[in-house]
């Protein structure tokens, strides 16, 4: 087994949870197979003289609850001693993850695998993606403009309203035409006008689920999280308090897999989350997918085996 010299941009591993945590899930794989993690934030990252350097602590993690990490001292090293490195942050998606995405393109210039593509999460917002997939997708709607936003709302009878940065189910409202808050809601979140967001149709399925679907170089892990939203939401957040229920893919979930993995594979989005909700697509997650240990958990898989397998195959051409 070929030993890797492996580093994680993500948010401070001390405040994770470790019982849900892809990013540990994937560093714990890493570990298994004798690789060397380092760890660091957007904040450790910079450039100097043609390098990209950041400030790293080697990383040791385990498999328990209370004692999931050690971290050695902080060390200033050279980004492209790595073989590979995993863009872990999370949202938002703001100016300083995408400074650090044309910093990881640097080292992705020399040689280094950096997963996802850093180009393309910068092309890939999670909610517009899907917008080059309409065959898939329920009836949508992105503009700034209330009134049609309000019309779109009209025409559908129940619409959801959500902006194109957010994630963990906030600032996501349903709304039908006769609501008296639309016109507050509409306006904070256009920024009276001036910031577009999106509207979709109103999927009745959700209250079966968000189902989470995990792509590995475009081919979809066989079971996928159906996010059940908790009483009285309509939101299949695990964030907002859903409950994750695994189930295997029907045959309406692998067509759509079908329909993005081509773009998938030919942008270099080697791990995806794709929310699906009955028969159509929400969402494409490329920043940082989750949803890797609930799945493992219930139907004894090893996600992050199979995506290190396929990473192990990118660093030996």
């Amino acid at each position: 087994m070929k030993k890797i010299k492996i580093a994680v941009l993500m948010d401070d591993i001390s405040a994770i949870n470790p019982k849900k945590d892809t990013s540990l899930a994937m560093m714990l794989e890493a570990s298994k197979r004798g690789w060397e993690i380092y760890t660091f934030d957007t904040f450790d990252l910079f450039a100097e003289d043609g390098s990209i350097f950041a400030d790293c602590a080697k990383t040791t993690v385990s498999d328990n609850l209370n004692h999931w990490f050690e971290k050695e001292t902080n060390t200033i090293m050279a980004l492209d001693e790595f073989e590979v490195i995993l863009m872990r942050k999370d949202p938002p998606f703001d100016m300083n993850y995408i400074y650090a995405t044309y910093l990881l393109e640097q080292l992705e210039n020399k040689g280094v695998l950096v997963v996802n593509k850093p180009q393309s999460l910068r092309d890939a917002n999670e909610k517009l993606f899907a917008l080059n997939f309409p065959h898939c997708m329920p009836k949508t709607l992105v503009s700034a403009n209330q009134s049609k936003i309000k019309a779109f709302i009209k025409t559908q009878n129940t619409a959801v309203i959500k902006p194109l940065d957010g994630m963990g189910g906030c600032d996501i409202f349903k709304f039908e035409t006769n609501d008296t808050t639309i016109d507050t809601v509409l306006k904070r979140l256009t920024n009276n006008g001036k910031c577009p967001i999106m509207a979709q149709e109103f999927l009745p399925d959700i209250a079966e689920g968000d189902k989470r679907i995990l792509l590995i170089n475009g081919k979809p892990v066989d079971y996928a999280l159906a996010r059940i939203p908790a009483k009285g939401s309509f939101k299949g957040n695990l964030a907002a308090g859903a409950k994750g229920v695994g189930q295997p893919l029907s045959d309406r979930d692998r067509y759509l897999c079908e329909q993005i993995a081509p773009t998938l594979k030919a942008k270099g989005l080697i791990f995806v989350g794709l929310d699906v909700i009955g028969d159509y697509i929400t969402e494409i997650n490329v920043t940082s997918p989750t949803c890797i240990r609930e799945l493992d958990a219930q139907f004894n898989l090893n996600i992050a085996g199979e995506l290190f397998d396929v990473i192990e195959t990118f660093t030996s051409l």
